[in-house]
């Protein structure tokens, strides 16, 4: 259940209330901050922050969020004087906020193209799985880490000038329902966590469809630069860039595109199927 009734409606001014709390930091250049009315959020939001950051000691920021509970135990969340949502459900309105600041962040950047993928190190290359939320990404990369990969992220590719994935190693959203998600640690996942940029040795453009049968088709270099570009949140706005960037991320990479079952059912397909191309 979502509540309408904002801060502003009460006559009470952001400006005027008693935070307890406020973060600030940059990440890719982007600064960000975030203040709390009460230090109990403070843990909880750790999670959800940005898993690359940096303190920041100077004002102003980019974007500025404020968080805030009441004596009912209803969250609310804005940007700057918007509110974005009001719920009884912290972990609803905290994923919200990490929602927001990725796209926030990944969309103003002008020095690291952001698309959404999951990522997994591989050997010395990485394994990048375009896609957006409900595709499959996250079970995929779960069940490429179980069978020994290392883990880099479950949303997005964050790639260099140079085409190099950076880690992006969030808390994995393990969907336990179609409404609910759980943030679980890559190392519960007994994962190791990529700590360098790799260049990038397949792209699998797949998603997960019950009953099926993962017979994947190896497709050309420049289906798989569409296949990014339709997930990178910049091709829009920069299309010359992200086309740029994903030019020399894709030079020498092994494409396959292909429905699939469960993830577990076809990660050693995957991995035997990647052995052959090297």
């Amino acid at each position: 259940m979502i509540f309408t009734t904002s801060i502003g409606e009460q006559n009470t001014s952001l400006e005027n209330l008693e935070w307890s709390d406020r973060i600030f930091f940059s990440s890719y250049g982007i600064g960000v901050g975030i203040r709390l009315n009460n230090p109990a959020l403070l843990e909880p939001l750790q999670s959800y922050l940005p898993p690359v950051r940096s303190p920041l000691s100077t004002l102003p920021v980019q974007k500025l969020y404020s968080l805030l509970v009441d004596s009912e135990r209803v969250y609310r969340l804005y940007e700057g004087q918007t509110e974005l949502l009001c719920s009884p459900c912290l972990d609803e309105v905290l994923g919200l906020l990490e929602n927001d600041l990725c796209l926030s962040i990944g969309m103003a950047t002008q020095d690291w193209l952001f698309v959404h993928a999951g990522v997994v190190g591989w050997g010395d290359r990485a394994i990048v799985i375009p896609g957006r939320s409900f595709s499959g990404k996250t079970t995929l990369v779960i069940a490429l880490i179980q069978a020994g990969a290392t883990y880099y992220s479950d949303e997005y590719a964050v790639l260099d000038w140079q085409g190099l994935v950076h880690p992006y190693p969030r808390a994995l959203s393990v969907r336990i329902s179609t409404e609910k998600q759980q943030r679980t640690p890559a190392e519960i996942f007994g994962a190791t966590v990529g700590s360098h940029p790799l260049k990038i040795g397949a792209i699998v453009q797949t998603q997960y469809q019950r009953q099926a049968q993962w017979q994947p088709e190896m497709i050309s270099t420049g289906q798989a630069i569409l296949g990014l570009l339709d997930n990178t949140l910049t091709a829009r706005l920069y299309p010359d860039v992200a086309l740029s960037i994903l030019t020399r991320s894709t030079v020498g990479v092994s494409c396959f595109a292909g429905q699939r079952g469960e993830a577990s059912e076809v990660v050693h397909q995957l991995l035997a199927a990647l052995a052959l191309t090297e």
